[in-house]
């Protein structure tokens, strides 16, 4: 039972985290989408940054990961 509740708590960070990578990544890249949209472009970019950047650029890597999300998406899906 342990085990399931660190898993659980885990994810939860994981995504208050990239909730939170998705706000900055918003207003850096002066995004006009909504909280729950850049939130959802966090998380993505955290898992994109998670696959392509080493693990010791944490949070930065995150936002940068989150900030290419965000562009690609302007870019080439909501013409």
């Amino acid at each position: 039972m342990g085990v399931i509740v660190a898993l659980l708590i885990g994810i939860v960070i994981d995504v208050l985290i990239g909730a939170l990578v998705g706000w900055l990544a918003g207003k850096f890249m002066k995004s006009q989408g909504s909280f729950m949209r850049n939130a959802i472009m966090g998380i993505l970019g955290s898992v994109v940054a998670g696959l392509l950047l080493p693990d010791w650029l944490g949070i930065i890597g995150s936002i940068i990961g989150a900030c290419l999300v965000i562009w690609v998406y302007e870019k080439f899906i909501r013409k």
